[in-house]
């Protein structure tokens, strides 16, 4: 008997389990295929700071046990300088909010394959109408999700994801204890998420204190691995560059690393070449759907698992209907409600990430200065509020930036940079 389902997700993190969980809260007949076994998991994948916000607590309904610590506010640091702002917050124990994930959707319906290792689609006529997983298994769908990262099976063979090099990140973080979270000199992190913009820590990228409660914290860097960002840079590997923060950074005096507890992942920051087709969606890192400027990608990924479903749901209602045309709602909604002004937003990203360490600096003086509304609206992408980060003396940076990221600008011009072409 053929194996058949109404949607095939392909990979278990959050925007997968998100989008096979609404999908069987609809009653839709949804299967999961996700390359680690069910024992332990997640290992492979347990890779995500786990920082976000009420927002995406409540949207999804994510219970207490998910979380590891509430926090109360976000610190921005430089080398000299920081700034506070209230923000609540929750560090997620990111292995418990998978499971959460996977649990809840299998009690509502969805059907969970694990150690199934997606390979391709199958296709017939050029349209995708299943998978082929573990070698010569296949599972046939009116509907393919590709919910894998940027590992991209299915997005890859069908020439949906684009993913380049010189726009991917590498992070590691280690879970330490006996941080001393309110050194004299330093922000107070107690109940913090800290992110820190500084060249000597983490090149092209940023560094991150997440207290998860007592001395504990999440302690890691990431960075994009574009050597026009690394120049003058001592050490070589991002491995080299955190050893150096725990040396230097006094907060780090008496910690000591959690046997076990060291992450490593990746995720590309540029926007998506396509998002869907006939038959087939891509949602999360697939696509990628991560935060450009800070690196939040839990919150975009559930948002665009569940921008998938709903896109689903449209199309499998009352007159079957799964083309290109009607699946491309979903590239609607992931514009809209996922990513919004996403060209402009990475322009910024890329920008700040450019900017020297000493720049940074001028960036804390600045947000001291401004409201907490204005800095909202310049990490939304509004002009008006990304214009007061700006002064006269960064021309020069902005023409060498422009001239060496080409692509970058040009999608920024589309969605109206605060300044003209000239």
């Amino acid at each position: 008997m053929t194996d058949r389902f109404d949607v095939v997700v392909a990979g278990a993190g959050p925007a997968g389990a998100q989008c096979a969980r609404d999908l069987a809260m609809r009653n839709y007949d949804v299967l999961v295929l996700e390359t680690e076994a069910e024992d332990g998991f997640p290992v492979q994948s347990n890779k995500s700071t786990g920082g976000t916000f009420p927002s995406m607590m409540s949207s999804f309904g994510i219970p207490d046990e998910a979380v590891m610590h509430y926090t109360e506010n976000v610190v921005l640091e430089s080398a000299t300088d920081d700034f506070t702002l209230q923000q609540p917050g929750a560090v997620l124990d990111f292995p418990n909010f998978k499971r959460f994930l996977v649990r809840d959707g299998r009690e509502y319906g969805a059907t969970y394959r694990f150690d199934s290792r997606v390979s391709k689609p199958l296709m017939d006529d050029g349209d995708v109408v299943g998978v082929r997983y573990d070698g010569d298994e296949e599972v046939y769908a009116d509907i393919v999700v590709d919910a894998t990262g940027p590992a991209a099976p299915i997005a890859k063979h069908l020439g949906v994801s684009e993913l380049e090099r010189k726009y991917q990140a590498i992070g590691i973080e280690w879970e330490m204890e006996g941080v001393e979270m309110d050194h004299p000199g330093y922000a107070d992190l107690s109940d913090a998420m800290m992110l820190r913009l500084d060249h000597d820590v983490a090149p092209g990228g940023y560094s991150w204190i997440f207290h998860t409660g007592e001395d504990t914290a999440k302690v890691g860097i990431c960075y994009i691995q574009n050597e026009k960002y690394h120049s003058g840079s001592t050490p070589t590997r991002i491995d080299d560059y955190f050893e150096h923060w725990l040396a230097d950074d006094p907060r780090f005096a008496d910690a000591e690393r959690i046997e076990g507890k060291q992450h490593r992942g990746s995720a590309h920051i540029q926007p998506p070449a396509q998002l869907c087709t006939d038959n087939f969606m891509a949602v999360g890192d697939t696509v990628p759907s991560i935060d450009p400027l800070w690196g939040e990608g839990i919150h975009k990924g559930m948002k665009s698992g569940r921008a998938a479903a709903v896109t689903a749901d449209r199309c499998l209602t009352g007159i079957k209907d799964t083309s290109a045309d009607e699946i491309e709602v979903y590239a609607d909604l992931w514009h809209r409600n996922v990513a919004p002004k996403v060209k402009l937003r990475l322009f910024m990203t890329h920008l700040l990430y450019y900017a020297p360490t000493e720049r940074y600096d001028r960036l804390i003086h600045d947000l001291h200065q401004l409201s907490a509304d204005t800095l909202a609206a310049a990490n939304g992408g509004k002009l008006l509020a990304i214009a007061k980060l700006l002064h006269r003396e960064d021309a020069s940076l902005l023409w060498e930036f422009a001239r060496e990221n080409r692509d970058l600008v040009a999608g920024a011009l589309d969605q109206k940079l605060p300044f003209s072409r000239s």
